[in-house]
């Protein structure tokens, strides 16, 4: 009795013939690295990077439209606190620096504002003015300094500690 031999199934006609010798290892899916979780360094070096970045825009717009946003102050701490919690993991101690980050970050994106206010007035160079004259530029923060603004500080952190919790999920 002859056995006929089924045709290939990849439409390479000489696969499956005779000679032909299954591949020396098996062929299984390469998984992608898992990610780094629970690195509080990373999380808080990150969250840090986050802030610094959210300040930039937050004064800058800021500046740009003369006024501040509280919806602004509220994307700066979901940045913070999403960036430290995907980063970092579930350590409770980076919901609380990326709320501190947060509320750092929403005081130095005024103080941007209050430079690109003061830049687009003339008065000198947003570098000259945020840079070499930053205690003044302060103490201007603390003179003008009314509820809302604290209340933004506010904002910002408590929205990033809990962006922090929902970033870790």
């Amino acid at each position: 009795m002859s056995q006929s031999v089924p045709p290939p199934q990849s439409g390479n006609p000489f696969a499956g013939g005779p000679g032909a010798q299954p591949h020396p290892y098996p062929q299984h899916p390469v998984q992608a690295p898992a990610p780094a979780r629970n690195n509080l360094a990373l999380g808080l070096l990150a969250a840090l990077g986050a802030a610094l970045v959210a300040a930039g825009a937050y004064g800058g717009i800021g500046g740009a439209i003369e006024r501040e946003i509280g919806y602004a102050a509220v994307g700066v701490g979901l940045l913070v606190g999403f960036v430290a919690g995907k980063v970092g993991g579930r350590n409770p101690v980076l919901a609380v620096g990326a709320a501190l980050f947060s509320a750092g970050a929403v005081y130095l994106g005024q103080l941007v504002a209050i430079a690109v206010v003061f830049s687009k007035l003339g008065q000198a160079s947003f570098t000259e003015i945020f840079f070499e004259n930053f205690a003044e530029l302060a103490d201007l923060w603390r003179t003008a300094a009314d509820g809302m603004t604290y209340v933004f500080l506010v904002i910002g952190a408590v929205t990033a500690f809990a962006g922090a919790k929902k970033g870790s999920a």
